[in-house]
């Protein structure tokens, strides 16, 4: 950064409002995973965290992308089947989709 004559600004500690989008995904991490699982090791937690981080990506619905996901899912229309639950994160949260 430096090279490129961009200087660094720290932000407060605790200030959420000096850094909303950070705040608001750590937020999710602790509120949505970290909050219900005991953490067994750095190991345990990397992967934790990778799998919730594809759940965020791909199933998980953003307000802010009118309830979509990320990575978009099609329309399923109920001549698709009967709705099943898909575990994800160990099962801590789920993806549902229809079943032929």
């Amino acid at each position: 950064m430096k090279g490129l004559g961009i200087s660094e600004i720290l932000i407060a500690p605790r200030a959420p409002r000096q850094n909303p989008f950070a705040e608001r995904v750590i937020g999710s991490i602790r509120r949505e995973c970290l909050d219900h699982v005991i953490v067994i090791n750095e190991r345990h937690l990397r992967r934790l965290l990778r799998r919730y981080l594809a759940y965020y990506n791909a199933t998980r619905p953003h307000q802010s992308l009118h309830n979509d996901s990320p990575h978009p899912r099609e329309v399923q229309t109920p001549a698709g089947g009967r709705i099943v639950a898909i575990p994800q994160v160990g099962g801590l949260h789920h993806r549902y989709q229809r079943a032929a």
